[in-house]
């Protein structure tokens, strides 16, 4: 099994979820997050200026089998992309075992 930590836009949460869910990866969890990127200059609007050093970001994690690893890391690529200097980042890593409480199932079957 492997864990996909996703960080991406805001503004593209939506077509990620959907995208996600047009292959049946239906659960997974999200937080709203700030980070710190490589964008330096702030931005002018309206004549107000605005640090961007502070990103607001949205985290995405989500468990699949090592088999719809690179059919889930592809669609998230797709809708998350937008060309742009802070699309985001995605990590993978292993998880070693998953368990499902109530029923006590584990391996695939605690996160199927």
């Amino acid at each position: 099994m492997k864990k996909i930590e996703a960080i991406i836009r805001k503004s593209k949460f939506d077509e990620v979820k959907e995208a996600l869910h047009s292959i049946e990866v239906n659960f997974f969890s999200y937080w709203d997050v700030t980070g710190v990127g490589n964008e330096k200059e702030g931005h002018v609007y309206r004549g107000i200026s605005y640090s961007t050093t502070d990103i607001q970001r949205r985290y995405l994690t989500i468990v699949v089998s090592d088999d719809f690893l690179e059919k889930t890391v592809s669609k998230i690529l797709e809708a998350a992309y937008s060309g742009n200097v802070g699309d985001g980042k995605i990590f993978v890593s292993e998880v070693l075992q998953a368990y499902r409480i109530r029923t006590k199932e584990d391996g695939l079957a605690g996160i199927n």
